[in-house]
């Protein structure tokens, strides 16, 4: 595996022969299973989790009289995890890329996924794929890209991978004009005929963010144990750094926030809820920081996070999109901006004037901005501008219309 990661003909060869090995098995599959009208697989960032749109157009489905007669598939990697799902109508959960996984992948009519397919899973002509993609991009993806520093993908094989999954789409979800711009260019769904798929009806995970009650802002505390916790909650969640990795252990995360400096000058009066990006491996030493840094990078679904949360400290992520709908304050913690701006992804716009919080390039400025944002913040012109762009279209009913685009 190390050869492959360091000789980019080799491995090329090898993802060669493997993907054909595996499109000729499902192809297999595909022939001899029919497609049922009334059955529709789900899935989470790669059946990593139970969260985000394709959580939210389950959970609206089957609290609906009309869909009552659909069977409703979830592919978890840790399917036992998720078992419980099943006690929900019409339900079943099964193995991540498992047999009885590819069984009903082919025999499922629609497909709903925020993630990109593995290259050699094609749907039927009869099969609707609808992508919900993970979030509104800040920074550039696919055909847009115009340099990238990933340690295992160069930009002419990331084209390649958009390429593919262009071809599979019937539909894309988009929660505004503004990704629906960035999402057409990133898969270059004009050049492929595919103009006409996206649905912009807003983000049906951002529902729950309209509907939530104290209930489960109580639910999320006591399942974390932080119901007696009399701290505010900082929820800091970066993002992967795609140069970040070593062979043998994956991507990791190096810390660049002196969380023991945090600690010294915040620890009485807050918690950080420490949320790394779930490509990360994260090797982090939570116990240097116990009763201050808490891990919550197993948390399936961030919008628990969020409603618990009195501010969110991010940076390129795409959390704050979906964060801005709270209204609460946010921080852009931009240690490494010159260089994830210049030589890794690049930005769709600029970040100073766009960005609705400060930008802070040290622990100081990051300390400072806490303190300040805690005693005064505003819900000023500059954040109703950002939801007003962003957002507007982000109300709780986004599963309802989604669902209605797609099967009425």
């Amino acid at each position: 595996m190390n050869l492959a990661k360091k000789n980019l003909l080799f491995r090329k060869l090898l993802r060669k022969a493997i993907y054909m090995c595996k499109y000729l098995l499902y192809s297999i599959v595909k022939m001899r299973t029919k497609t049922d009208e009334k059955t529709i697989i789900f899935g989470a960032y790669g059946g990593k989790a139970y969260a985000c749109s394709p959580k939210a157009i389950y959970e609206y489905m089957i609290n609906q009289e009309e869909y009552k007669d659909y069977k409703y598939i979830w592919g978890f990697k840790d399917s036992e995890k998720y078992k419980n799902l099943e006690n929900n109508i019409n339900t079943k959960v099964i193995e991540y890329d498992s047999r009885e996984y590819k069984k009903y992948l082919a025999q499922s009519k629609y497909w709903i996924f925020n993630f990109k397919l593995p290259e050699h899973i094609y749907p039927k002509k009869n099969q609707v794929f609808v992508q919900c993609w993970h979030g509104t991009p800040l920074k550039r993806l696919g055909y847009d890209l115009v340099h990238f520093d990933n340690a295992l993908n160069t930009i002419n094989g990331m084209k390649k991978r958009y390429k593919i999954e262009t071809g599979k789409f019937s539909y894309f979800i988009s929660p505004s004009k503004y990704a629906t711009e960035k999402f057409m260019t990133a898969w270059n769904l004009k050049e492929f005929g595919k103009e006409h798929i996206i649905i912009e009806e807003g983000y049906p995970r951002n529902d729950f963010l309209y509907r939530y009650t104290q209930a489960d802002v109580q639910a999320v505390r006591e399942k974390l144990g932080l119901q007696d916790c009399n701290k505010k909650i900082i929820l800091y969640a970066p993002t992967y750094r795609g140069n970040q990795h070593e062979a043998g252990v994956g991507y990791v995360y190096k810390e660049e926030v002196d969380f023991e400096k945090l600690q010294k000058k915040l620890g009485d009066k807050y918690i950080i809820l420490f949320r790394p990006h779930y490509f990360v491996a994260n090797q982090f030493d939570f116990d240097k920081y116990k009763g201050f840094v808490y891990d919550v990078s197993k948390v399936d679904d961030i919008n628990d996070l969020y409603i618990i949360s009195d501010m969110l400290i991010t940076d390129y992520s795409s959390v704050f999109f979906d964060y801005a709908n709270l209204k609460r304050p946010m921080i852009f913690h931009m240690y490494d901006l010159e260089h994830y701006r210049d030589e890794s992804n690049g930005f769709y716009f600029d970040v100073d004037e766009v960005l609705p919080g400060k930008i802070t390039r040290d622990d100081d400025e990051l300390i400072e901005e806490i303190v300040r944002l805690d005693k005064e913040f505003v819900y000023d012109e500059k954040y109703r501008e950002f939801n007003e762009r962003f957002n507007y279209l982000d109300d709780g009913e986004a599963s309802r219309r989604v669902v209605e685009s797609i099967i009425k």
